[in-house]
């Protein structure tokens, strides 16, 4: 497969002033060679230099006049020649100039092809290469940031950091294990122990930051819920900034679930508006929205809970959270224009939709909520994802029982063992070892041209 030469539609598609076409591999220049037209051949041209070209078809019909650039390897993004043409975003001149490549002799690209050719050829590292859909992918600032520092290397540089802190303390074990007549004497058992309780320490902190990871990637889950006509469909339009939910003085106006995505202080947020809480008097289809609304209070990272605040709290049926849910709630004492009633919490969040009054402390407020563990990105200049999350908890898990084994007395054996498998983890991490299953799914979730 890296022995053929790969092309594909890298804009994405729709009609747009330009589309850029790639081609990368061993035959890149000749390929492009017999479909684009240059003041001199596609062989000759200067690297990352624009120049005008003429796209034809095999029978030299006239396609599109656009930009072509070459960038010979290694110095390109895959490690390989690659050849971009920039012209007109027309669909159907688009699809004409990609059929053309195919027909000179290209492959169509599959998703991820030309980041996993990065990757094989050495250009990035495995956290690198995942960093580029993050960055496709960002919905707010903070996932931005988040994406530049894993391109930069950031993670992978945190992984192979262990390493160089794991690899002494594996030595040092494995000299005694071909050497045993030379005691480990208890100052450098412990100096050893010490080494593995810093592994273990960086990487739970690695690990802490997965959750964080999650929601930048994902967005938090919020739920907002309430009373029928407390203002939960206002405060959807009030934070969108449009007019997304209908609303109406009559109750059960919504009935099903309506999801939006904004960002608050660089957090993303996947706003939930459900239908009103009330004991009776529901429709079938009422019912069903508050089934509904119950299912999304066990899955919300963050809960909005809006009460009508000029209305004394006994008057007020609160929400009844799923267990363990109480720490994710927000309240907020909505129609504070009308005046609040007495014996309402002071932590909640006074708001009105009706004006905009409150809607930056209520912004404030979800931003201290939805980072309660601590704050994003300030500690660490990583948010790592899932997989990562997974590697690192194998590595802390092997480095314990390593450290548990050498205070144990137990053969070296066992600790070499442990430590090696923690040395595995953190090649995974980057890329560094056989890890074929993994890179199908990784790769597989790219978009085409990328």
């Amino acid at each position: 497969m890296m022995h053929d030469t790969i092309a594909a539609i890298s804009t994405a598609t729709g009609e747009a002033a330009l589309s850029v076409l790639r081609v990368s591999g061993p035959q890149a220049l000749e390929v492009a060679a017999r479909v684009f037209q240059a003041g001199r051949a596609v062989a000759d041209m200067p690297a990352r230099k624009a120049c005008r070209a003429s796209a034809r078809a095999a029978d030299d019909t006239l396609l599109d006049d656009g930009l072509l650039l070459v960038f010979r390897a290694p110095a390109s993004y895959t490690g390989e020649d690659v050849v971009e043409y920039h012209g007109h975003g027309g669909l159907l001149v688009t699809q004409k100039v990609y059929e053309s490549l195919l027909a000179a002799g290209a492959r169509a690209a599959g998703p991820g092809e030309f980041t996993q050719r990065a990757f094989l050829n050495g250009k990035m590292d495995l956290t690198q290469a995942e960093a580029v859909m993050d960055l496709i992918h960002a919905q707010s600032t903070l996932a931005l940031r988040a994406a530049h520092e894993q391109l930069g290397g950031a993670i992978g540089r945190e992984a192979m950091a262990l390493k160089e802190v794991l690899l002494p303390v594996l030595a040092h074990v494995e000299a005694y294990i071909d050497f045993p007549e030379e005691d480990i004497s208890p100052d450098t058992g412990s100096a050893l122990a010490a080494r593995m309780d810093e592994v273990m320490q960086r990487a739970r902190r690695l690990i802490e930051t997965g959750e964080q990871g999650r929601i930048l990637r994902h967005g938090a889950r919020t739920v907002i819920c309430g009373e029928p006509n407390v203002g939960k469909s206002s405060l959807l339009n009030l934070l969108l900034g449009f007019e997304r939910a209908i609303v109406s003085s009559s109750a059960g106006t919504t009935r099903d679930t309506i999801e939006e995505v904004i960002q608050v202080h660089g957090i993303p947020l996947r706003l939930v508006d459900t239908a009103g809480l009330r004991e009776s008097g529901a429709d079938g289809i009422e019912r069903i929205g508050m089934e509904r609304t119950l299912r999304e209070l066990e899955r919300a990272d963050l809960i909005l809970e809006v009460v009508d605040a000029s209305q004394p709290p006994g008057r007020m049926r609160r929400v009844e959270l799923p267990e363990g849910a109480a720490s994710r709630r927000l309240l907020l004492l909505n129609k504070a224009d009308l005046g609040q009633a007495a014996g309402w919490p002071q932590d909640a969040v006074a708001i009105s939709c009706q004006t905009g009054t409150g809607v930056e402390a209520l912004r404030d407020a979800i931003r201290s909520l939805v980072l309660r563990s601590g704050p994003l990105m300030s500690d660490h200049p990583v948010a790592i994802n899932a997989r990562h999350q997974v590697c690192f908890e194998r590595v802390s898990t092997h480095v314990a029982a390593a450290k548990a084994a050498l205070g144990g007395g137990l053969a070296p054996e066992y600790v070499a063992l442990d430590l090696r498998e923690a040395l595995q983890a953190l090649g995974e991490v980057v890329g560094a070892v056989d890890v074929e299953q993994v890179l199908d799914v990784i790769f597989s979730s790219f978009c085409i041209g990328k």
